[in-house]
């Protein structure tokens, strides 16, 4: 693919821009460019959502399009990838899948297990699995919600379960040390927890990534201390320290 300039281009700037196949082919060098350089990264609007997306273009990105553009002397008002077919004024989606199917097939792959939304999902999913930041991933997409960003990638109930196990949180006493003596709250209607009064100390297996608000369900509000302290103690538990009455708020 070296010596085929258009073709190097047109899958570097595939990858990078994670744009859908129609928003890719008809991008025009003043989307790309600033004067005569390609620029590091380029916003669109997208013909699906009508929504802006901003993407990066790496170095060898810009400079397969640079080589590209000169070559091919385009202008800044044209095409990035013009058809040659005289009907049609840049690249179809129809000859864009065709020419991804011809780099398939020079990989020794199946074809019908590949596509344009492959070329779109390929860099996408490699920063799902690095960062697991779905936001950022939804961001680079361009999707309107983070639920088409899921379905889109396919993560899967076992992906959100690895995250939720690498993502551990602890509350330590004043002296950075785990709160001694903290009673165990097991279940949401343990009526032992209805023994506890304000000053006393519980321990929870659960995770607290619910408890910004210092809410702990089943149980009176709760402080637990440095809460940027991240893990929990030999046992498995996390600690907070009730500050008011949960005799008076515990549910039944």
């Amino acid at each position: 693919m070296e010596n085929r300039v258009r073709e190097l281009a047109l899958f570097n700037l595939g990858i990078d821009s994670k744009l859908r196949g129609c928003d890719l082919v008809s991008l025009k060098v003043r989307d790309i460019c600033h004067g005569d350089q390609v620029a590091s990264r380029a916003v669109v609007m997208q013909h699906k959502t009508q929504r802006p997306v901003q993407f990066e273009i790496t170095p060898a990105t810009r400079d397969a399009l640079q080589k590209w553009i000169k070559q091919a002397g385009l202008k800044s008002d044209g095409f990035v990838f013009p058809s040659r077919i005289h009907d049609s004024p840049h690249l179809g989606t129809r000859q864009y899948a065709r020419i991804l199917e011809g780099w398939v097939e020079e990989l020794g792959l199946d074809p019908a297990d590949y596509g344009t939304h492959s070329m779109r999902r390929t860099k996408a999913t490699l920063i799902y699995r690095r960062t697991k930041n779905l936001r950022a991933v939804q961001l680079l997409l361009g999707h309107s919600k983070l639920e088409s960003t899921v379905r889109y990638l396919g993560i899967e109930v076992d992906d959100a379960l690895e995250i939720s196990e690498q993502t551990e949180i602890r509350s330590t006493g004043n002296a950075g040390r785990p709160m001694a003596g903290a009673k165990p709250c097991v279940g949401r209607r343990n009526p032992s927890r209805r023994q506890l009064g304000p000053g006393a100390t519980i321990k929870c297996r659960s995770r607290p990534h619910h408890y910004a608000d210092g809410q702990l369900p089943g149980v009176a509000t709760c402080s637990p201390y440095r809460p940027g302290a991240v893990g929990r103690d030999a046992g498995g538990y996390f600690h907070f320290r009730l500050i008011s009455d949960t005799r008076r708020s515990a549910p039944e």
